[in-house]
């Protein structure tokens, strides 16, 4: 058990470092591919501003196996993961393994350190040379030859073997997978089941497959979009879910959603988190199997609304959003109750008893 959770704690840590990198090489190459930017293969040749925007994004992601194996590698190992994991990072990308390669190449990396840290002796004058010499050499050796020889061919299958069946499926198939990635994908808004479905459609997306990510982007707009839908056509109907403070939350969390960040909303979440985890559930469903039936295909891994220049069916993106947004405004408004518009929440301040030193003890 333990070992699993550390497992999930080394994933969670790889994907804080490259989702950063994602969503800035994303919205570069977004900017690049809309004003008609094209990968710069020979710079003495000259390049337009779109050439330098889209071939930056294009940078960014091609680094992703080498930045997920160096994290997760450093996670596992702390600074001496770091030139392993890289060097194994850029033998997954060279052979073909591409981001699953990465994935299980950083911890190979990573835990081929510990293994040489606790197990190595060495005499007390090549003491000095472990961290700098032994160690990153001897695990890069070992770790890279493993990814040539033994893991690399095994990775590529399993990669061709998944491309192979999601491109095989029926039109039942795609709703079902759609329905699940967007409920995995928006009930925990961005939260550590949101990272680990990421991880697995960046994979895929690795992979040339576009569909699955393209959910993820549109269950993470869901929650703001279908709650704004739902203050207007609460307007329409006569019925008032939002407080206050909750209609001005909404005005940063529609325009947050927009960009695909959908921490903008919490402070209306958490008021009631169950009926809206429902509610997002509800419309993650609707907007994923739609999303995957029509093939909208986000050729970016994010950026929200700026994606959709991106696509190739940009239809269908955006009418699974806005279906599916529907669907969680309805849910919603069902069930919130009607609340007082001008209604105030208050927070009423405690005083904290003052702290004496003297209390403290130290056992």
């Amino acid at each position: 058990m333990s070992k699993k959770i550390e497992i999930k704690k080394h994933l969670m840590t790889a994907i804080s470092f490259f989702l950063p990198i994602v969503v800035a090489s994303g919205f570069l190459l977004a900017i690049g591919n809309m004003m008609g930017g094209t990968s710069i293969t020979d710079f003495k040749a000259g390049f337009s501003f779109a050439d330098t925007m889209t071939t930056m994004g294009g940078y960014g992601l091609g680094l992703l196996p080498m930045i997920v194996s160096t994290a997760i590698a450093y996670s596992i190992a702390d600074k001496p993961g770091i030139a392993p994991g890289l060097i194994v990072g850029m033998v997954a990308s060279g052979i073909g393994a591409g981001f699953l390669g990465g994935l299980v190449g950083g911890y190979l990396a990573g835990y081929t350190v510990v293994t040489i840290v606790k197990s190595l002796k060495v005499p007390e004058w090549m003491q000095g040379l472990m961290p700098t010499l032994v160690i990153p050499f001897t695990s890069s050796f070992i770790a890279g030859l493993i990814m040539y020889y033994i893991i690399g061919t095994p990775i590529n299958w399993v990669a061709s073997q998944i491309t192979g069946y999601l491109g095989g499926l029926d039109r039942s198939q795609l709703l079902f997978y759609g329905a699940i990635i967007g409920i995995l994908s928006s009930i925990d808004y961005g939260g550590a089941i949101n990272k680990v479905v990421f991880a697995f459609v960046f994979t895929l997306f690795s992979e040339q497959i576009y569909e699955p990510i393209t959910v993820l982007i549109l269950a993470s707009m869901v929650t703001p979009f279908g709650l704004t839908m739902a203050y207007f056509i609460g307007k329409v109907f006569g019925k008032n879910i939002f407080n206050k403070q909750e209609v001005e939350t909404l005005k940063t969390a529609f325009p947050m959603g927009v960009c695909q960040i959908t921490e903008g909303c919490f402070p209306i979440v958490l008021n009631n988190l169950f009926k809206n985890v429902i509610a997002t559930g509800v419309g993650g469903a609707v907007g994923g199997a739609l999303s995957m039936l029509w093939g909208a295909d986000s050729h970016i891994p994010a950026s929200g609304m700026f994606a959709v220049f991106t696509m190739t069916r940009p239809w269908a993106f955006v009418g699974a959003l806005l279906l599916g947004s529907l669907a969680t405004a309805i849910t919603i408004l069902i069930l919130r109750p009607q609340v007082d518009p001008e209604a105030e929440v208050v927070i009423q301040d405690v005083e904290e008893d003052e702290l004496s030193w003297d209390d403290l003890k130290i056992s």
